[in-house]
C-alpha cells in the first residue's frame, strides 16, 4: 500500500486508449468493497465510457473538470442521503479505494469535485449532475474520478517534501 501511496499522482490528461473491460470489472468490484458507516453502503457508483455524457459533466461547474476532457472512463459517486448521513464520508473512501485501485492497474485518475458547488448562479452542480444522468431526487452526488492512461510519466512526490510538521502526538 505504501508503494501506491508513494507514487500515485492526480492525472488530468489522458490518452485516446480505453479502459480494458477486465480492468472496469476490477474498478468495479473496489468500489463495492469499500467499506462504509455501519456497512449500510448507501452509496451508487455510475461508470460513464459514452465521451458525450464525459464532455457533458465537463460542464457541471465552472472550473476543475480539465480531466473530463480527454478522459474515456469517469465514474460518478453518489448516495442516497436518506438512508444514511455518513454518505460524504463513504462516498469520499470509496473514491479514493478507486483511485487506489485503479493506480494499481497503471491508470491515471483525478476527483472531480461536485457537493456544494454550482452550474451557473441558480442550479448547483448537483442538480446538473443529477438531471443529466437520471439519478433520482433523494441522492446527492458527491464526486466524479475520471479515469485512464496517463500522457506523460508521472512521479510522486519526493519524500523531504512530506509536512511532517501537519503532524502532532498526543496534542496540537
Amino acid at each position: 500500500m505504501i508503494g501506491l501511496l508513494r507514487t500515485r499522482r492526480s492525472i488530468r490528461k489522458y490518452t485516446e486508449q480505453p479502459v480494458e473491460a477486465d480492468k472496469i470489472e476490477i474498478l468495479k468490484e473496489a468500489v463495492l468493497r469499500s467499506p462504509s458507516s455501519k456497512g449500510i453502503n448507501p452509496w451508487q457508483f455510475i461508470f460513464i465510457d459514452e465521451k458525450d455524457t464525459i464532455q457533458k459533466l465537463k460542464v457541471a461547474k465552472n472550473s476543475g473538470t480539465s480531466p473530463l476532457e480527454t478522459a474515456p472512463l469517469a465514474v460518478v459517486f453518489c448516495a442516497d442521503e436518506t438512508v444514511n448521513d455518513a454518505w460524504v464520508e463513504d462516498c469520499s473512501i470509496a473514491a479514493i479505494i478507486l483511485q487506489l485501485t485503479a493506480h494499481s492497474l497503471e491508470l491515471g485518475s483525478c476527483w472531480i469535485h461536485f457537493h456544494y458547488r454550482m452550474y451557473n448562479e441558480t442550479v448547483t452542480s448537483e442538480q446538473y449532475v443529477r438531471e443529466l444522468l437520471g439519478i433520482p431526487e433523494n441522492y446527492r452526488v458527491l464526486c466524479a474520478v475520471t479515469i485512464g492512461y496517463s500522457t506523460r510519466e508521472i512521479t510522486g512526490r519526493p519524500f523531504e517534501s512530506l509536512q511532517f510538521e501537519k503532524i502532532k502526538l498526543n496534542r496540537f
